[in-house]
């Protein structure tokens, strides 16, 4: 009997695993919002890292987070990075290119609670008498990444971080 259920362990697991295997060796997240605001007005909220972190929604996940800026203040080489509680982790990003007005691109490089190194991405797009402003994020999946992709969805998890950041760069870029 004990037997019996090794093997269809054994076998519930290699066909875990197997599944995971087949899955996309790359990933991206990514929310829009809408701003009524011109994108010169929204960019310095993303660009200076210290503005940035006053509406960094996994900041707010731990207020104790120790947090060391380096580079200059603002643009390309401007970076910072984070000691937090478990739910924050521990990591780095920085400002790899910025084009002002329009675009910002970064990389993240987590160091806990698990390896990962992403990019990161905001374009700004004028759309009328506002600006959409889209915070994506891509990377690759390790295969630990794969097979914990099977019960974590990561467009939800990080994605509603990504709402709920938009929404608070949103109501700091059209106030005034």
């Amino acid at each position: 009997m004990l037997k019996t259920i090794a093997i269809v362990a054994a076998v519930f697991v290699a066909g875990v695993l197997a599944y995971a295997a087949t899955r996309p060796n790359a990933f991206r997240v990514a929310r829009s919002v809408a701003i009524a605001a011109p994108p010169d007005k929204i960019f310095p909220l993303i660009n200076d890292l210290h503005a940035f972190n006053r509406w960094n929604p996994f900041l707010k996940l731990d207020p104790a987070t120790k947090l060391t800026y380096s580079g200059p203040d603002s643009g390309k080489g401007a970076a910072h990075e984070w000691d937090g509680n478990s739910q924050v982790g521990k990591g780095r990003i920085e400002i790899t290119d910025a084009s002002p007005s329009s675009q910002i691109l970064m990389k993240l490089d987590m160091i806990k609670p698990m390896e990962a190194h992403n990019r990161v991405a905001f374009t700004l797009e004028p759309k009328g008498s506002a600006t959409e402003v889209t915070w994506a994020m891509n990377g690759e999946h390790s295969f630990v990444g794969k097979v914990m992709g099977l019960c974590f969805n990561m467009d939800k998890m990080v994605g509603g971080s990504f709402e709920e950041g938009l929404a608070d760069l949103r109501a700091l870029a059209e106030k005034s």
